[in-house]
């Protein structure tokens, strides 16, 4: 069975979390959509300052539903591609929203589970956790953005190895490569993604947002683009109220008090 998305805050934060009847939490076009209905509204909301993906009961997400898949072989392309274009799309959500988004991983992070991993800012994983891109043990190539993120990220020998062995890798070795920011004990990884999302709220959210697109932007841009593109959002910054009230609690040798 897939699973369901299910939402609640936890002061600023907005937490997503995968669950499913199978224990599984296995994707599909339901909780696609869901997804990006919830990081739209968590756009709308002045309230929410940051978003927590995470999975119930000590496990990620397994990937994708393969007895869905198996039943898709039998549909046109278009109906195919319908299914894929919803999970791409709830990536390119959670790559392009402005506010901070952090994947707590416990137990397996699988296929597209690892993938929305990957497409999340951060990611607090338990030390115990395992990461899984095994698409090409079941004939099937990566989808989700993990070709990507991985390009972005490591080496291409170390990508190869990864998307085309399939091998589970420790969190651990995934915190030593960059990937993984924080590790947490088993159990506690939405505790350390929670307490990262404190420490971020301490930051001006336009900041914040300005960061994310020019990270977003800067692997397409040549340096001269990417310096008119620092440009535009440095002066924008100083115009905001948040500037002004950074720099004078430096100078006054006091706490900031950001919007």
């Amino acid at each position: 069975m897939a699973a369901e998305l299910v939402s609640r805050t936890d002061g600023q934060t907005l937490i997503l979390t995968l669950q499913g009847a199978g224990g599984q939490h296995t994707l599909g076009p339901d909780v696609y959509a869901a997804g990006i209905e919830a990081l739209n509204g968590a756009e709308r909301n002045s309230d929410v300052r940051s978003v927590v993906l995470t999975g119930a009961g000590g496990l990620f997400s397994a990937g994708g539903d393969l007895v869905r898949l198996q039943a898709s072989r039998a549909l046109e392309g278009q109906a195919q591609t319908a299914g894929v274009d919803g999970l791409h799309d709830w990536v390119e959500t959670l790559r392009t929203h402005p506010k901070p988004v952090v994947a707590a991983v416990e137990g397996v992070a699988a296929g597209a589970g690892c993938a929305l991993a990957l497409a999340c800012d951060f990611i607090v994983a338990a030390r115990n956790a395992r990461f899984v891109l095994a698409y090409g043990r079941v004939g099937l190539s990566p989808d989700g953005g993990a070709s990507w993120a991985l390009a972005q990220a490591l080496p291409r020998m170390l990508a190869s190895e990864w998307l085309m062995l399939g091998d589970a890798l420790p969190a651990e070795r995934l915190h030593t490569l960059g990937l993984v920011n924080r590790l947490a004990d088993p159990g506690a990884a939405l505790v350390g993604a929670l307490e990262l999302c404190t420490a971020l709220h301490e930051r001006p959210a336009n900041v914040l947002a300005s960061v994310k697109e020019l990270l977003a932007e800067a692997p397409t841009n040549d340096l001269h683009a990417q310096l008119a593109r620092e440009r535009a959002h440095f002066v924008a910054n100083l115009r905001h109220a948040n500037a002004g009230e950074g720099i004078a609690a430096f100078l006054d040798k006091r706490a900031p008090r950001f919007r």
